[in-house]
């Protein structure tokens, strides 16, 4: 599959894998979000050492192929490329985008983190980001110091840009229709999915949010 086809499947429930879980309990977690429909994982893993993130990443790598689902890898190009994940995400300082889009190729997807600047956004996207991600979309228990992405920020964006639009920080399904309202394409959600009690109903519900909207 080339980058292009990848792209235009960028719609729906993005799942960001939570930390200081285990490796059984997070291919549990992700299993559990892929059978609820989600098609978009992508690993983040600021704690485990290098041997523990290099398996993890295999084993998410096999597992969303399974479920016909794509695997993004945070921050950390060489472990995208070990484990032939289908893209890498990279915030502020994490990498050179020109760089990573040259060394992913064609075929994988390269997403980067814009926080609440739209020209951070521009930028991207002339440098080959596939996804644009701006936060925090609501206050967010991860990052509770990120500075808010008002909504408007998205519809610019959305009519601006060729790159998807994805939202992160602090989303629900309650407070989710407005990004999607807006022409968000992606809703990256850690806590509101992974501490659900039902994650594969949650996720579903997440999906079901994008039926009926056009891309």
């Amino acid at each position: 599959m080339n980058q292009p086809e990848l792209r235009t499947q960028l719609r729906g429930l993005y799942a960001i894998t939570p930390e200081c879980v285990d490796g059984a309990r997070l291919l549990a977690q992700v299993g559990a979000a892929l059978a609820g429909g989600c098609r978009l994982v992508q690993y983040r893993d600021k704690l485990s050492s290098m041997p523990e993130r290099v398996a993890r990443a295999h084993a998410l790598r096999q597992l969303t192929r399974q479920h016909g689902a794509h695997l993004l890898i945070n921050d950390d190009l060489a472990l995208c490329t070990l484990v032939d994940a289908d893209g890498v995400h990279l915030g502020r300082g994490d990498g050179d985008l020109r760089v990573a889009r040259a060394i992913l190729g064609p075929q994988r997807l390269l997403g980067a983190s814009c926080y609440a600047d739209f020209d951070t956004a521009v930028s991207a996207a002339e440098i080959g980001a596939d996804y644009v991600a701006f936060g925090a979309a609501y206050p967010s228990p991860t990052k509770p110091e990120a500075a808010p992405a008002p909504v408007d920020l998205f519809f610019r964006a959305k009519t601006t840009l060729t790159a998807k639009i994805c939202a992160i920080g602090g989303i629900t399904v309650a407070n989710a229709p407005p990004l999607i309202a807006a022409g968000t394409d992606l809703l990256a959600v850690i806590t509101d999915l992974f501490s659900a009690s039902d994650i594969t109903a949650r996720a579903a519900q997440y999906q079901a949010l994008f039926e009926g909207k056009k891309s």
